[in-house]
Formats: C-alpha cells, sequence, structure tokens
C-alpha cells in the first residue's frame, strides 16, 4: 500500500500538463490549457487542464481527475502503475507499504500468479483472431450478423477452430497445468497416458472478456450453427467470477460518459451488436441472473441503469431478479429503468430489423423501478376484491422493504396504500406492527437508543419485545438548567469531530481512501445502503477511487469541490484536514457497530410476524451473527 502522504508529494512535483500534454494537444487559454478530450469524440475543446490546481475537467462528457487518474483513465494503467509510472518522471522512488514481509511475499504471488493467467488467457485471445482472419465460414457468419471489422477488432472477436487442440499451436506446452487453471483446456483422468486434454472451445465465435483495466479474464463462445449449449462460457478462476464481472464494461467506459447511462442486456452478441448501431454503452451479464454486485459496479460509473430483456416469460424473469438486485442501491439520486422488447426480437435483432432510432424510442419509452415494482407485485393479482389487494400487498412488501429510506420510499409506499385502497398511514402502520415506533427507528448511520428487552421466544414462537410503559405525569427532576447559568457558548459552532459511528467510518475513509480496498463487498454495500449524504459521499468516494485509485485528503478535498460536494461533507464531518488517521482496527469496529443495528432491526421485523420454519431460523441464524459481532475482537462479518 502506498502512503498517501507519498502520494500527495509526488502530485506536488509533477506538472499536469505535461503529462497531459504527451497525449493531447494543448493551447493556452488565460491561465488554463485547452484540447480536444481525448474520452469522447469532439470537434470543439471542451477538455481544460489547470496548472494551478492540478487537475484536468472535460464539460462535454465530465471526466476530471488529477495527474494519476489521468494515466489510469488514458493508458489504462492500475493504480499502482500510474504512480510508479509518475515516480519514475520525476525521479522519487515510491514507498514500501506497511504489510508484513509475510503479507508482502503473499500479495507478490497472488499477483504474479493473475498476472500469469491473464497473459495465458491474452495470448489465448490473440490466437483466436489470428484464426478469425482466416476463416471463411466465421468471417461470413459476423458479416451476416451484420458485424464490421472495425467493430470486431474492437471487442478483440476470434474462432475457435473445430479441432480438439488448437491450442497445442499457440502454446509451447500443451501439458502447462495454467491452461488448465485458466479454463482453456479441460483435463480428464489421474496423471499418466491415460489422462486426457483437450480444448474447452471448439468451433465457436470467441467473446474475449475483459475487466475494467483491460485484461483478458476469460471468453464466452457462441456457436456458428444449429448445436447445444448455444454459448459456453469460461469457468470460475482466480481472475473471474460471473457474479462480479460484466463483458463490455471495458469496451463501454467512454460510452457510459457520452450517453449517461448503461444500458444492461443479456447476450454478448446484443452487446457488439448495439455498438455497431452506436450504442457504445451496452453490456451483458455472463450467463447468469443480474446480481447486487453487478449493479453497484455499474453505479461507479453512472448514475442511470436501464435493463433490456426480451418480452418473452424469461425475460420476464430476468427482469425479476434485475429489479431484486437494483433495489437496495435505487437511491433517491439513482435511476433504475426496464426495457421489454417484443417476443420475437432482442436487442440485436430490434436494433438490426427496425435501426437505431426505433430502438432509441424503446429506451425512452423504459418503465421506471417504482412503476415495474408494482407490476411485478401485482401481477397475477385480482384488485377489485380485497384478497387480491392483499395478495399484490404481501409481493411487494419485501421488495418495498429492501429500498434504502429516501423519498423514493416513502413515495412508493403511498402508491402501494392507494392501489390498495388503504390510508397512507395506515399501510404504514401495518408494515411496522411490532417494529420501533418511527421516533424509536434504529437509525442506519448507527445513533443508539435507550435498549429494550429482546425478542423472547417461547415454544419456538418469537415474541416481539414489551415496551416500558411510561407515565403520563411524568415529569423531569434534578436541576436541568441551573437558575442564571450563562448559556453554552459552544451552541451552534460547528464539531469538531463526529458523534455517530456513519460519520466517523466515512471521516476515516476520506482520510484513508486506500482502506476502502481492504473491507468486503458485504462492507461496501453496508455503507452503501447508508441513508441521505452518508450513502451519497460513499457512492462518490467508492466512484471516484475506480477511476484514481487511493489518494490524500487534499486530492478528495479538490476533487469533492469540484463535484459541489465539499461543504457537505465538512459539515457533517468537521475538520478533517486536521484530524490524525486512525488505525484499520477502528474502522472495523465501527463497522460492527453498524452491522449491529442492522442486524437487531432485521430480528426485531422478524420477531413481529410469529416467524415459523425457516423464518424462525433465519432469526436465530441473525441472533448468532449479533453474539458473535458484540464479542470482544470478533471478526469482522454480516
Amino acid at each position: 500500500m502506498i502512503p498517501p502522504g507519498f502520494i500527495q508529494d509526488l502530485l506536488s512535483r509533477v506538472d499536469i500538463v505535461e503529462v497531459v500534454g504527451r497525449h493531447v494537444e494543448l493551447k493556452k487559454a488565460g491561465i488554463n490549457h485547452k484540447g480536444l478530450c481525448p474520452f469522447h469524440g469532439e470537434k470543439s475543446p471542451s477538455f481544460i487542464v489547470s496548472p494551478t490546481r492540478q487537475t484536468y475537467h472535460c464539460f462535454g462528457c465530465g471526466v476530471h481527475g488529477n495527474a494519476v487518474g489521468f494515466l489510469m483513465e488514458h493508458s489504462g494503467l492500475g493504480f499502482v502503475e500510474a504512480v510508479q509510472d509518475l515516480a519514475q518522471q520525476t525521479g522519487m522512488q515510491v514507498p514500501e507499504d506497511e504489510r508484513s514481509s509475510e503479507e508482502r511475499e503473499r500479495a507478490a504471488q497472488q499477483k504474479q500468479r493473475q498476472a500469469t493467467l491473464t497473459e495465458v488467457l491474452l495470448r489465448a485471445s490473440d490466437h483466436y483472431r489470428a484464426q478469425l482472419k482466416k476463416t471463411s465460414r466465421a468471417i461470413d457468419y459476423l458479416k451476416k450478423r451484420g458485424l464490421t471489422g472495425q467493430i470486431a477488432a474492437q471487442f478483440a472477436l476470434g474462432y475457435a477452430p473445430e479441432g480438439w487442440r488448437s491450442l497445442a499451436s499457440a502454446f509451447p506446452s500443451y501439458d502447462d497445468p495454467l491452461l488448465t487453471e485458466s479454463g482453456m483446456v479441460i483435463t480428464q483422468g489421474e496423471e499418466g497416458e491415460e489422462q486426457k486434454r483437450y480444448d474447452r472451445f471448439r468451433d465457436r465465435i470467441m467473446f474475449p472478456i475483459r475487466n475494467v483495466q483491460g485484461e483478458t479474464i476469460g471468453f464466452g463462445g457462441r456457436v456458428l450453427d444449429k448445436g447445444e449449449p448455444k454459448y459456453l462460457n469460461s469457468p470460475e478462476t482466480p481472475v473471474f467470477s460471473k457474479g462480479r464481472e460484466l463483458y463490455g464494461l471495458y469496451e463501454a467506459r467512454q460510452g457510459l460518459r457520452q450517453r449517461g447511462y448503461a444500458l444492461v442486456v443479456e447476450g454478448y452478441m446484443d452487446v457488439v451488436a448495439l455498438a455497431q448501431h452506436g450504442f457504445n454503452n451496452a453490456v451483458a451479464t455472463l450467463g447468469t441472473a443480474c446480481t447486487a454486485e453487478h449493479v453497484l459496479k455499474l453505479f461507479r460509473f453512472t448514475e442511470s441503469v436501464i435493463f433490456s430483456f426480451d418480452g418473452d416469460a424469461a425475460g420476464r424473469r430476468a427482469a425479476g431478479r434485475a429489479l431484486e438486485a437494483a433495489l437496495p442501491h435505487a437511491t433517491d439520486v439513482r435511476s433504475v429503468k426496464f426495457l421489454f422488447l417484443p417476443t420475437e426480437h432482442d436487442p440485436d435483432s430490434y436494433v438490426r430489423d427496425l435501426g437505431a432510432d426505433a430502438f432509441e424510442r424503446c429506451i425512452a419509452e423504459a418503465i421506471p423501478l417504482s412503476r415495474q415494482l408494482m407490476e411485478v407485485a401485482g401481477e397475477g393479482c385480482d384488485l377489485s376484491s380485497a384478497e387480491g389487494r392483499a395478495r399484490m400487498l404481501a409481493t411487494a412488501r419485501p421488495l418495498w422493504q429492501t429500498l434504502p429510506q429516501g423519498l423514493l420510499k416513502r413515495q412508493l409506499l403511498g402508491d402501494l396504500a392507494r392501489r390498495a385502497q388503504l390510508p397512507d398511514q395506515e399501510l404504514m402502520g401495518l408494515w411496522q406492527v411490532g417494529g420501533p415506533a418511527p421516533q424509536e427507528q434504529p437509525h442506519a448511520d448507527g445513533r443508539e437508543h435507550p435498549p429494550e428487552e429482546a425478542p423472547s421466544t417461547h415454544g419456538g414462537e418469537a415474541r416481539p419485545a414489551k415496551k416500558k410503559e411510561w407515565k403520563k405525569d411524568w415529569k423531569p427532576s434534578g436541576n436541568w438548567k441551573r437558575k442564571g447559568e450563562p448559556d453554552d457558548e459552544t451552541i451552534g459552532t460547528p464539531r469538531s469531530a463526529p458523534n455517530v459511528p456513519a460519520d466517523h467510518a466515512l471521516r476515516m475513509l476520506l482520510l484513508n481512501s486506500a482502506w476502502w480496498e481492504r473491507l468486503s463487498p458485504d462492507d461496501h454495500q453496508l455503507l452503501h445502503q447508508l441513508p441521505g449524504i452518508h450513502g451519497e459521499l460513499i457512492n462518490w468516494l467508492d466512484r471516484h477511487l475506480l477511476n484514481h485509485g487511493h489518494c490524500a485528503w487534499s486530492v478528495l478535498e479538490a476533487a469533492l469541490a469540484e463535484d459541489g460536494l465539499l461543504e457537505r461533507a465538512k459539515r457533517l464531518l468537521g475538520g478533517l484536514h486536521s484530524e490524525d488517521e486512525s488505525e484499520f482496527e477502528g474502522l472495523q469496529n465501527l463497522l460492527k457497530k453498524l452491522w449491529i443495528v442492522q442486524l437487531e432491526a432485521e430480528t426485531t421485523r422478524i420477531a413481529a410476524s410469529n416467524p415459523q420454519g425457516e423464518a424462525f431460523e433465519r432469526y436465530k441464524r441473525l441472533l448468532a451473527q449479533i453474539r458473535t459481532l458484540k464479542l470482544p475482537n470478533s471478526a469482522q462479518n454480516s
């Protein structure tokens, strides 16, 4: 881990005008420099480089950052590689991180192993591309699908020949274990002469899958003629996880900025065909249902996501799973929509048969998340009857509960209440029966409240906690304010330190942004779900780190100011620049507190529903998790 202080010192020594000027033709424009943006096509320069602030900003596509971020974005370098590149230019030596020698050695071995696998996969990709160029049958197939050589090159499309051991001509040793570990070769039988080895992909159009850094991490293969399976994907490997990666995201980065939204489709060919027709912002899941990690990754690049599905039953089911994945991340500042095509079309066939303009009109008519939730909840329900309306609410409730706190969630409650012919307050009361009253609801940011009795169990049933009765004529005792005592002069002055766990956790991450990578995906999701400004700043930080890597507070401070968030962050968190760095263990302890609040709120909801069977088993598991989290020095978990 590179110390933040070194990054700050490095950025103070480099000249961003010189760094950017090696790749972009810049001209002096007042105190700044101006040129054509290298991240999107434009004819009039809107790309500004500021020597005083040492930042760049494009008023056309909105991209901005510092010298490190520019190298990462323009040259495809990783954060460490970009820092090392700049350090070499200035004659600085990148310091060692603070991990033990054993930890550094393990990390280096893991990185080397992953780099070796991506090298194997890249060589396989080059082999498939070479095979495509000399296979007329594969070229004719792509031409029939409306693809040009330019788009095939952009996505590095290739062809796996029919032979069982085609890759033997691309690698010095076909018996290399890395070919099996990377998923390119299937091995059957024990070691020795009886062992069989053969190519996983044969007679298929090959779609290389690249991560956001541009490294080849896997493949999808499509049959040219009839055959099963229609699509074949690489297996899970140390560098490839279907539940986290999205096909086409690397190629769509510029398109996401240009169009302002991500278009999620179901197939590799859909992504490529849409790019051929000008929709360069499409990505696809990798043969699996859309996951919460997919959605969260997309929200690092854009605040708007449109899911496109076929109009058949399978498409509707896929849309239901996407809705469930998107709901926890659907904050008030994000947009999620659903697009359903006619049953006879998928995005590929629709844009080829009807054209880009027709598909653009479909996008404009996409259904917002709120309406999709209502339609899913009301499917198959007779809303003219009390039974049908009750069934609709029973379906809607678990979906509605996964939404983060905010105006969207409150408005949806009102819409559901009107559809069920109930007053808003009555539905709210019904859905909070047995849970904390509004003024006692545990805050998602970790504010604590007076303890109540824990839910008790009797005869296998969970019962809600009993609330303490307060007398109507209760009055406070004691001398609350001595007569003549002067007013507290600190009232109304800015806080010098955060006073709730969410404030403190956010402050620590802003001061030590490298810690974000050390947190688990579950911790990331927990922080993203924080309501209000906390969640907004976490989302901003995540997106900034993805684009620019971790950096010193002074760099983040400038970026927050550019995005208009600095004053809100300072009002919430106090004087960040004057605080000392804290230990990572302190952040873990704060996250434990936030987890406990969330889990205790869930157990309260479950207890209120008189749980049986699986619900009761989950209730017991949650209680066990809470007990574990409350143990001294317990490991962070969800």
